[in-house]
């Protein structure tokens, strides 16, 4: 795309910067979607790495700082941080400004967020539906969000001028844009990525706990599904420690439905059910033949 000709937003800050917040850095500067970036982390060596990329024109130790006289702070940290960060950037947000998010669950945005939100200040809480397992500042990639979804949650009442400007930001960015209930969004998260992460996860520590030798020939002979999953499982440990933490009621919910599932194809090899497995196994192609029609694989 191609740069705009004039910003979306004056000045822009990122608490926090990941592969995430990099990405939106890198898009936003390369297509002149925001006048100033300025960037606050949690150590002077991340920081140092941001001015490295030349990812922003300003970064501070101080999320203040950062936030002060912003149109727009995307919080970019974990999710067990926004409430700390939200109570530092609270006193210094200007009336008008938009506070937005990257975060994998929202209600537990919402709950820590919101009360540290000054009146005259919008809150718009995002997910943008994308990523890889690669975590840092120099992970990051302008294309990341292309034909991806992003979806917004906003509180009831939320000023529908703010919540458009959010959608436009990320529209620009390459995503597909959908608001949704923020308890939705958590249950549906739970089962399209929580719950994968979770098994995935899982496996890998299996395959790690077996006795040496076997372990060697596991990782040896790896096929593609092996592959996959350690893929997946090499992703960013703290931030996946706090999504299962901040959304465990959803995701024991799908834990749950998942294992009577898993218990029942267990029978069903135990028992030599042919015809009950060749169903399943119909049905679950046809759920990926549909995520590959839809451009998310």
């Amino acid at each position: 795309m191609a740069a705009t000709a004039s910003p979306l937003f004056e000045r822009v800050a990122l608490i926090g910067i990941g592969l995430i917040g990099s990405s939106l850095a890198r898009r936003m500067r390369r297509d002149g979607l925001v006048r100033t970036i300025a960037v606050s982390a949690r150590t002077e060596a991340t920081l140092a790495k941001v001015r490295e990329l030349a990812l922003a024109e300003e970064t501070s130790l101080d999320p203040a700082a950062a936030a002060a006289g912003a149109d727009l702070v995307v919080l970019c940290a974990p999710l067990g941080a926004n409430a700390a960060l939200a109570e530092k950037i609270g006193p210094a947000l200007k009336p008008g400004a938009i506070v937005t998010d990257v975060g994998s669950a929202k209600r537990c945005v919402i709950r820590d967020v919101a009360p540290h939100v000054p009146a005259g200040v919008h809150f718009v809480p995002g997910h943008p539906v994308a990523g890889t397992e690669h975590s840092g500042p120099e992970s990051g990639f302008p294309e990341l969000f292309e034909g991806r979804w992003c979806i917004l949650t906003p509180p009831a009442g939320t000023d529908e001028g703010a919540v458009a400007r959010v959608r436009t930001l990320w529209e620009a960015c390459g995503s597909l844009v959908e608001v949704m209930d923020a308890n939705h969004h958590d249950h549906v998260l739970a089962i399209t990525s929580h719950l994968p992460h979770l098994i995935a996860y899982t496996i890998v520590g299996t395959a790690t706990d077996l006795a040496q030798q076997t372990q060697a020939e596991v990782i040896k002979f790896s096929a593609s599904g092996f592959r996959d999953f350690t893929r997946i499982a090499a992703s960013d440990p703290i931030m996946w420690r706090d999504i299962f933490l901040n959304n465990r009621d959803a995701v024991l919910e799908m834990l749950g439905r998942f294992t009577e599932d898993l218990t029942a194809l267990q029978r069903a090899i135990r028992w030599g059910e042919a015809d009950r497995l060749e169903d399943r196994f119909r049905k679950t192609r046809a759920i990926r033949r549909s995520v590959i029609a839809a451009k998310q694989a």
